[in-house]
């Protein structure tokens, strides 16, 4: 999960500060000094932590702060805000040509996954932008990378301009411009070539194409688990360059976090989209503040609604609601809530996004099990579809063929069964609070 190591460092750090009646500054000194920690542990660059702390420090021990009434909260107000300004301050949006297309350069050394973010890239504009995108294999280098593009666009059913490998990559983009003005594209995405190392070589090309092609946006991608060496080289192609944003990929498997909150500061570029896994729907908009709640276990609940407005039926979700407010729901509408959410992402992830979430680790029976989750779903697919619609009819030989059938003992299909009654009765109180409010209804049975 992203940031697993400095979010429990630095929840841990402000759980001390936060239920104090009083703050001294002493108390302030101590707690900045196990930020400090925390975040050099993550990698983040020694200067950026060093401001951080300085800043944290002058506003935490203000009169503002010493003078509330829960001081204790006031100062991870002031974490969390510094931290939001650490990685932005604000989302950066993506730029929008006034005489489309819009030509975005994606850059970057070899082996960060640009090609693949040039598709998920593409995938995000036009699912949350109803943009029609125009993709350009400029890579004539690395071997199979023009294949590798025009996958992508079969898997997105997208268009991929290429050349093959004699021609020059400038002329390559230049009549790809031409053609995405002709069928009327208004994204063109440029995958340009990378190496292992950045050298004059690579600059010189990539100078040539922006030159050429005057682009709106320059990405640079970039591998998250490199930690310092992903600043270096975004340092790097900003001062050759210029770009105007970053796309940190695999972040979802950077525990430390030490990239995302040293670019902005170095580079003085914003993080524009982030890679949360492997699928070519797994790229999210970059926001530092969510980012920032994230990390201090303060959750996300915006990306979260976001998520399910993306994986969530509304239709489904109405029906649902119908059946929890009639007693009505099934087993089979369990296994149907259950597939939705798994593909929102992983259960820690979304865990993450739900304020107050932090606190339940540790707890028996209170963290999400991806393997029970696999042990709930195997009991219901041993289920007759009679026994699904009326659990009332199990009796002990249903019970321990059940249980034979799932791999499972009687007493997890008795736990179930109890669960699964006790949730009928909470969600229809649920729904019976929310009656009459508008709007699509987000449900989430076994979280």
């Amino acid at each position: 999960m992203a940031f697993e190591g400095l979010a429990d460092r630095l929840q841990s750090t402000i759980k001390k500060i936060t239920g104090k009646g009083k703050v001294s500054e002493q108390d302030v000194k101590e707690m900045t000094r196990e930020v400090r920690l925390a975040l050099l542990e993550a990698d983040v660059n020694f200067k950026v932590v060093k401001d951080l702390i300085n800043r944290i420090k002058e506003r935490a021990v203000g009169q503002e702060v010493m003078e509330s009434l829960t001081p204790g909260q006031q100062v991870i107000k002031v974490v969390k805000e510094e931290l939001t300004t650490l990685m932005g301050g604000e989302h950066s949006k993506i730029a929008v040509s006034d005489r489309p297309p819009t030509v975005i350069m994606m850059v970057g050394l070899q082996g960060a996954g640009k090609t693949t973010t040039t598709g998920k890239l593409a995938n995000h504009l036009r699912k949350k932008q109803n943009r029609s995108p125009l993709l350009v294999a400029c890579d004539i280098y690395r071997p199979a990378a023009i294949q590798q593009l025009e996958t992508l666009g079969e898997q997105l059913s997208m268009p991929v301009f290429s050349m093959g490998t004699e021609a020059n990559p400038v002329d390559i983009a230049t009549k790809a411009i031409e053609q995405a003005k002709e069928e009327h594209n208004d994204y063109v995405i440029i995958d340009t070539a990378g190496r292992l190392h950045v050298d004059n070589e690579l600059m010189d090309e990539l100078q040539q194409i922006k030159s050429k092609v005057k682009p709106d946006e320059i990405f640079l991608v970039v591998d998250a688990m490199t930690g310092q060496d992903a600043v270096n080289v975004a340092d790097s192609f900003n001062d050759q360059l210029d770009i105007s944003g970053v796309v940190l990929t695999k972040l979802d498997g950077d525990t430390r976090g030490g990239a995302a909150l040293s670019i902005k500061a170095v580079t003085d570029k914003p993080i524009k989209f982030a890679g949360m896994g492997e699928k070519l729907d797994e790229l999210e908009a970059f926001h530092p503040e969510r980012m920032a709640s994230r990390i201090l276990g303060m959750g996300d609940v915006l990306s979260l609604i976001e998520k399910a407005q993306t994986n969530v039926d509304e239709k489904q979700a109405k029906a649902l609601e119908e059946k929890m407010r009639t007693m009505s729901f099934t087993f089979d509408d369990f296994l149907e809530q259950m597939g939705q959410v798994k593909n929102m992402g992983p259960l820690d992830d979304l865990m993450a996004m739900i304020p107050g979430a932090n606190k339940m680790k540790g707890l028996k029976n209170a963290q999400l099990d991806e393997k029970q989750l696999v042990h709930v779903e195997a009991i219901i697919q041993s289920m007759t579809k009679k026994e699904r619609h009326e659990p009332s009819i199990m009796n002990a030989s249903r019970k321990k063929r059940i249980a034979k059938g799932s791999g499972t003992s009687v007493s997890q299909v008795n736990r179930l069964l109890k669960q699964f009654e006790e949730m009928k009765k909470m969600m229809k109180q649920m729904t019976n609070m929310q009656k009459g409010k508008k709007g699509k209804g987000m449900n989430f049975p076994f979280m």
